[in-house]
């Protein structure tokens, strides 16, 4: 029996010696595989397991349907001679899954962590909670199981024990610039979950449109969104994303970016944005919602209450980025307002009034809160628990600095995924290094992880899933498997086995990253 351990994983080893055996994505911590392959009957084979969790029964029965596809139309893969001189040394008829614990919550300390066994004695799954048992069973063993031309399905004996390098791995996507269907949505979150991403953030509003159907600010939505009835997520279309996403292991984290994006919510409340002037008068345009009236603060906190009893995650990205100083320092009132309140003419105080403000608006409602740089970099005075998503170029600076005043940090600035380049630029967003500067491990430990984000001015229904997939498949295994998987060379045939036999093969209509070529499971073959 020929076997191959990997601790650092060797993964050309593993191509060249079985080349037709699925390549799990993003690499697992630990790994070994032997030649040793056994049969599935798919029509016999079972999970089993005494958790009577619904989340995990409701992904056996989606399992079974993308874990066990036949080949039906799809062009026959071409085994290797030393795939296949090791005849079936046996048969495997159910995977047997035991969570230890009946905890269910799912929040940035949630275990993902597991093991995976897979013998001619049968295999056997273990994970601390079920959020591993989605991780590992459902998705890696899913990944190990090959369709064979008799109709029946195979897998090599196999031991894995994974868990993730960071622990908020996330996927920001934009539904203000171009509303998305939900159905897309759905497709698109499946792949996130394949790719064992756990966090959707949604950047659900912003200057464009207000798609968020709020009960309580009904002329928002309604003067706001691009179109009412057609263009809004309702309260059941929030449920059913977030019910999607639980049961998939992903949180959902909504996204209000206050005080700056917000112009379209001004057609419904003229006091709500500030008038920007030119010289002494004003000059028709408007800029972030005016800090100095006290009714805005409320309008804040009217949907912000709204938001939280829909929304179910612990914790709001309030944004608070590229807000236009200029127009509040060019609003005679502000400027009066703001000598009346003892602040001078530093304008950063004045945005640290505002934030202030709405963040204790948020933790009054129990939120924990997540902000984009921006703020601490005007010297916004925010609580010490602040979240800080790191956006800016130059990135291992910028996370030297956040992390050095002690904050929590998320970094995405190097997973822009609408910056689209000619050829495999899924290469840049595989090589971002969040630990490319030279840091303490205190610095590091701050990092809880980081976010691939598609902004949609050029995105819609149309080519979501195509310019994210694979692309972003790069930053799952930045953020889940080992430092020191960073090898492009041993990272491109995986990715183009990835796509073609995970991504094609289950319906996402993921682009080719690596050139000329085919899948043996073209599209819709």
């Amino acid at each position: 029996m020929k076997t191959i351990h990997w601790f650092k994983p060797l993964i050309l080893l593993i191509l060249v010696a079985y080349p037709a055996m699925c390549v799990v994505w993003p690499m697992p911590q630990m790994m070994s595989t032997t030649s040793t392959v056994l049969t599935i009957n798919s029509k016999k084979f079972t999970f089993q397991s005494s958790s009577k969790s619904d989340i995990l029964h409701q992904a056996f029965e989606r399992y079974m349907n993308i874990s066990f596809i036949p080949l039906g139309k799809q062009i026959q893969p071409q085994l290797s001679e030393s795939f296949n001189v090791t005849a079936s040394s046996g048969s495997l008829t159910s995977l047997k899954v035991n969570v230890h614990s009946s905890k269910e919550e799912l929040n940035l300390d949630s275990v993902e962590n597991y093991t995976l066994t897979v013998t001619a004695k049968g295999a056997t799954l273990d994970a601390d909670e079920v959020w591993g048992a989605l991780r590992g069973r459902l998705e890696t063993f899913s990944q190990l199981v090959e369709p064979t031309e008799s109709g029946m399905f195979q897998i090599n004996e196999t031991k894995v024990i994974d868990f993730p390098r960071f622990k908020h791995r996330g996927m920001l996507v934009d539904t203000a610039r171009h509303f998305l269907d939900m159905e897309v949505l759905y497709e698109h979150i499946d792949a996130m979950a394949y790719n064992k991403y756990n966090v959707f953030h949604w950047h659900i509003v912003d200057d464009e449109s207000f798609p968020y159907d709020s009960k309580v600010l009904p002329e928002v939505t309604a003067k706001g969104s691009f179109n009412p009835k057609t263009h809004v997520y309702t309260a059941d279309d929030i449920t059913k994303i977030i019910k999607y996403c639980r049961y998939r292991g992903l949180r959902v984290i909504p996204e209000f970016d206050t005080p700056g994006h917000t112009r379209c919510w001004g057609r419904s409340k003229p006091n709500l944005l500030t008038k920007c002037y030119t010289g002494f008068l004003p000059n028709g345009k408007t800029g972030p919602i005016n800090p100095i009236f006290p009714e805005n603060y409320e309008f804040m906190k009217t949907l912000l209450s709204e938001v939280h009893k829909r929304f179910t995650d612990k914790y709001i990205h309030l944004g608070g980025d590229e807000v236009l100083l200029n127009c509040w320092k060019s609003n005679p009132d502000v400027r009066n307002w703001m000598v009346e309140k003892g602040l001078g003419n530093n304008i950063s105080l004045l945005e640290s009034y505002y934030e202030s403000r709405l963040l204790g608006i948020a933790s009054n409602l129990g939120y924990d809160y997540i902000i984009w740089q921006s703020v601490v970099d005007n010297n916004v005075k925010v609580m010490p628990s602040t979240v800080v998503n790191v956006y800016k170029g130059g990135f291992p600076a910028e996370l030297d600095r956040v992390t050095k005043r002690n904050f929590t940090t998320i970094l995405s600035s190097c997973w822009y995924l609408d910056i689209y380049a000619y050829g495999p630029d899924w290469k840049r967003y595989y090589s971002c290094e969040p630990f490319s500067f030279n840091g303490t491990q205190k610095q590091y430990d701050l990092i809880i992880g980081g976010e691939s984000c598609i902004w949609t001015e050029y995105v819609d229904d149309t080519n979501l899933i195509s310019r994210v997939w694979p692309r972003a498949s790069g930053t799952a295994e930045r953020l889940w498997s080992a430092k020191n998987v960073n090898s492009i060379a041993l990272a491109t045939p995986r990715i183009h086995d990835f796509r073609c036999k995970i991504l094609i093969r289950r319906g996402i209509r993921a682009e080719p990253v690596t050139g000329p070529g085919f899948c043996e499971y073209e599209f819709g073959m």
